[in-house]
């Protein structure tokens, strides 16, 4: 049975408040733990208590930045070469079952990582790229195949560390079954002492580590629903919610003088993409395909209303394909303004009239007639569409919004079966994806649209190639300069979060791409 965070007793001499236990109210329940098998962010989350990388990106930094990691699993490293990275283990590390933690763990770990079995996510950057030698038990080296600015970033920020004393012995095909809490062992601060599926998971401190947190006990609640979640919250079941979510969330929060809500930037951008190209006829788009028009339809849309309408005061129009926390975020990157009369002029200009004073424009025997679509399991984009739909029809569009469930969703965008849709996806701290999502090599990938730019991709892989962060930024800036005026897509939404914590917590402080991280740091104050 659960218990509740009030009804623990002291387990220290000098008494405790509410047993140094923390609530963690989450929505959903992760499919696993195991760092290589995890799909969900609650997944993410309990293991990035319970499992350790070699080093950890300070938040908001450029992985670019080899001054901004900080030691974990691994004490220091130093460059070997230009292909060459060398880690030592923090002494005395271990697992959670007494056993000491080696480099063997860490080459296998990689191997995980890169399995074509488990195929997690990570596999795309370091298979086939990264080598791991065990030098000895201690020290390891990360070997790639070719110099690269985020070297760093790729030895330390994909792999969590697995003990391979007990995954070795069981193939890769075989460890998504093997959800015992006796296999999921780790190195970091926290183990794993229950996970029920469906309704809780709790950590214990490790009382081995030389430095004990002052959270002692952890528990994740796993709720149906946000509104779930945040009920739990304002029962004081739980201490602490991830993001409220909406707009009216976000106010009963507010509303309870016990709770204090703290906003951080969410690492997910949402955007309305046209397809230029392909579809069944692999042909371009009779509208989208021109980028006059693409350009007039961007300026009669107020993308800052829509993102605070949407999301609240505290989201932003983002200045490209980016979330509020990529470093790359540049309000000096140049966009197309809203302005409805140069609108209607462009409009003009590309050869959409409105004949006889007609409410719909035409170019030749073409109306400027097309949908937005949408996936039915997403409220708040089918309410963005809508509004979209408002200012497009008020220059002369007739626009539809189709919402469909999203397994039907993603198999009309991977058909390229769409006039335009509205998607988001979520950063990781390097903007390399971007390159999946905008051009021609993530045309079987992410790019739906089909939208390539050579001039574009020109300055992108430049600036990906960039090894200080100054020379980056400047690069990154012209590339999204040239990426805007070419309008592939309109940049809606960068969120803030908005995380709503108990008054009896001090400390928390988060990391907007794992965070609940920083757990260990955290305190119950009464």
């Amino acid at each position: 049975m659960l218990t509740a965070v009030g009804g623990c007793q002291s387990d220290d001499a000098g008494g405790c408040p509410k047993c140094g236990t923390v609530v963690i109210a989450a929505t959903g329940d992760p499919s696993h733990l195991l760092p290589p098998l995890v799909a969900e962010t609650v997944g993410r989350d309990i293991g990035d208590q319970v499992f350790e990388r070699l080093a950890d990106l300070q938040p908001g930094a450029a992985p670019i930045d080899t001054g901004a990691y900080r030691p974990a699993l691994a004490s220091r490293w130093e460059r070997v070469d230009s292909v060459s990275w060398r880690f030592h283990l923090r002494p005395g590390a271990h697992w959670h079952d007494g056993k000491p933690v080696t480099a063997e763990d860490v080459r296998f770990s990689f191997a995980a990582f890169s399995d074509s079995v488990l195929d997690p996510p990570a596999r795309a950057y370091l298979a086939g790229r990264v080598t791991v030698v065990p030098e000895d038990s201690a020290t390891v080296l990360v070997r790639f195949t070719e110099p690269s600015g985020e070297q760093l970033y790729d030895a330390t920020y994909h792999v969590r560390v697995i003990p391979r004393h007990i995954w070795s012995g069981q193939p890769p095909e075989r460890w998504a079954a093997d959800t015992a809490v006796a296999h999921l062992v780790g190195s970091g601060p926290y183990r794993l002492t229950a996970w029920k599926r469906g309704e809780h998971a709790t950590l214990e401190a490790d009382t081995t580590a030389e430095e004990r947190p002052s959270i002692r006990r952890a528990i994740w609640r796993f709720a149906a629903d946000p509104d779930a979640a945040l009920n739990l919250v304002l029962g004081h079941e739980a201490d602490l919610l991830e993001t409220a979510g909406s707009a009216e969330r976000r106010d009963r929060a507010a509303r309870d003088s016990s709770l204090r809500v703290l906003t951080y930037p969410s690492a997910t951008y949402g955007f309305l993409g046209f397809r230029i190209s392909g579809g069944p006829r692999n042909q371009p788009h009779e509208i989208f395909g021109d980028a006059a028009t693409r350009r007039a339809l961007a300026m009669a849309v107020n993308r800052e209303t829509l993102a605070r309408s949407a999301f609240g005061r505290e989201a932003k129009a983002p200045p490209g394909p980016m979330s509020q926390l990529l470093w790359i975020w540049d309000d000096n990157i140049q966009t197309l303004p809203f302005d409805l009369a140069q609108a209607n002029r462009a409009l003009d200009q590309a050869g959409w009239r409105r004949p006889d004073s007609a409410t719909v424009r035409q170019r030749g025997s073409r109306a400027l007639s097309f949908d937005i679509l949408v996936p039915g399991t997403s409220p708040t984009r089918r309410q963005l569409a809508v509004a979209v739909q408002a200012m497009w029809q008020a220059v002369g569009a007739a626009v539809t919004v189709t919402a469909v469930d999203f397994p039907v969703f993603q198999e009309r965008l991977g058909q390229g079966k769409f006039d335009s849709y509205i998607g988001a996806w979520l950063d990781e701290p390097s903007p390399r994806g971007l390159a999946d999502q905008w051009t021609r090599a993530g045309w079987d990938a992410l790019n739906y649209g089909h939208y390539g730019n050579p001039a574009f991709e020109a300055l992108f892989r430049r600036a990906a190639a960039a090894r200080d962060v100054g020379t980056a930024r400047r690069l990154y800036r012209e590339a999204m300069d040239t990426l805007n005026a070419d309008a592939p897509a309109l940049f809606l939404y960068a969120p803030a979060n908005v995380a709503v914590v108990s008054g009896r917590l001090d400390g928390v402080e988060i990391d907007p791409y794992s965070w609940a991280s920083g757990l260990r740091r955290w305190r119950a104050e009464r």
